[in-house]
């Protein structure tokens, strides 16, 4: 099943509190992911992502995440399944990729290297959300399937920008109040 959570945040924050907040949030999603679970933090952009992972593809380390891509240009926390991930992969080898693991993730983000973001996502065929953060850009993206089969929400808690695949890991960020507007 997986979960990603995480943040942008308006305030300045030290890498170590940075890392506390997304591990609580990410604590909440302990059920959809047993086998694994991972922290990724930018502290110039205020950024945190965390993921709680199913290993069901790669069973092996090179499956963790966040992940990062072999260029190191971008960070992705992905909950989901691409269908065809076997077939991209393939047409990626041929065009000189090399690959660590076998899990969609990492096909996922060589893909996103390759061909870019959005002519990526119109190849994929899947169920999926996924938060992706460009570190040359400094730009966060969140994705989802089509017909948005895998959860992903998101908004603003104070000033800080929210995302996560299930609404209680919003709710344990510190500064949620719960209030209806």
């Amino acid at each position: 099943m997986c979960g990603l959570t995480g943040f942008v945040s308006a305030s300045s924050m030290s890498e170590e509190q940075l890392v506390s907040q997304v591990r609580g949030m990410t604590a909440t999603l302990a059920h959809r992911g047993p086998d694994d679970g991972g922290t990724w933090t930018d502290q110039d952009s205020g950024l945190a992502m965390g993921h709680r992972r199913l290993s069901i593809i790669d069973l092996s380390e090179c499956g963790h995440q966040p992940m990062l891509s072999a260029d190191g240009r971008y960070v992705i926390a992905y909950n989901g399944e691409l269908y065809n991930f076997p077939a991209l992969r393939r047409e990626l080898e041929r065009l000189g990729e090399a690959f660590r693991g076998h899990s969609d993730t990492e096909v996922l983000l060589a893909s996103i290297c390759r061909w870019g973001l959005h002519s990526a996502l119109e190849r994929f065929n899947g169920m999926f959300a996924f938060a992706l953060w460009d570190r040359a850009e400094r730009v966060l993206h969140l994705a989802r399937d089509r017909l948005g089969e895998k959860p992903l929400y998101y908004g603003w808690v104070g000033g800080d920008f929210v995302f996560a695949s299930e609404i209680k890991a919003l709710r344990a960020h510190p500064r949620w109040r719960g209030e209806v507007d």
